[in-house]
């Protein structure tokens, strides 16, 4: 199992994970490899997720001399992905290689950096759509948005997952970068999430952003300053 887990988030530990992050955290990578570094990403995140958090169950299987056992993959059906627009974006991609089958939601939520971080380290957070499925109690849902700073735009988009009746199974964030600040405060403001990433890096920076970090994902992803 490539997944250890530490104190505040679970980080996939696996060669390959750690060896795309490491590509996409290099100036030298430009927009096409960046975005397909994130899709690569999010399927070995997938992948991840399956070993980890979802359970098998052996079923008898008829092949073609005897029948015989072996293991399937349980709740591949009952998956809802949650992007966060729009850094998610090619992540999610990724991320529905592994669950071909998932539900999708959406939800447009950007911080202001022109206000700057307020006194507690946070930054005013503007949610401009929400489209989201039916969420179900045996469903194990996955919202997916590759920087986990201040934690400020994650806490917005729980608190409109979670506002109302929606209680699933099991709640996973998804992250490929995540800050320390940022992973205490969603784990304190939501303990029912179980935080994941690649990587937990040293600290944020002034403008809060994620230190070494790989910049702004969105910008690089999408080619926009």
């Amino acid at each position: 199992m490539s997944v250890e887990h530490r104190e505040h988030a679970a980080v996939i530990t696996h060669a390959l994970a750690q060896h795309t992050l490491t590509e996409l955290r290099s100036v030298e990578t430009e927009q096409i490899a960046f975005r397909k570094g994130l899709v690569r990403l999010g399927r070995i995140c997938g992948y991840e997720i399956i070993d980890t958090w979802l359970e098998t169950e052996e079923v008898p299987v008829q092949t073609p001399l005897t029948e015989t056992t072996g293991p399937e993959i349980q709740g591949l059906d009952d998956v809802v992905i949650v992007n966060v627009l729009r850094a998610a974006t090619p992540f999610v991609e990724g991320l529905l290689k592994a669950f071909p089958a998932a539900r999708q939601g959406v939800i447009s939520a950007s911080r202001d950096e022109s206000a700057g971080m307020d006194e507690d380290g946070s930054f005013p957070i503007s949610v401009e759509y929400v489209k989201l499925p039916e969420i179900r109690p045996e469903d194990t849902v996955i919202v997916a948005d590759p920087m986990l700073a201040t934690g400020s735009t994650l806490s917005a988009v729980l608190g409109h997952l979670l506002g109302g009746e929606a209680d699933p199974e099991q709640l996973l964030v998804l992250s490929a970068v995540s800050a320390p600040t940022g992973l205490e405060r969603i784990d304190e403001e939501f303990d029912e999430a179980e935080l994941v990433t690649v990587a937990v890096d040293d600290h944020l920076n002034d403008e809060g952003f994620i230190v070494p970090g790989l910049g702004d994902a969105g910008d690089r992803a999408f080619r926009t300053e």
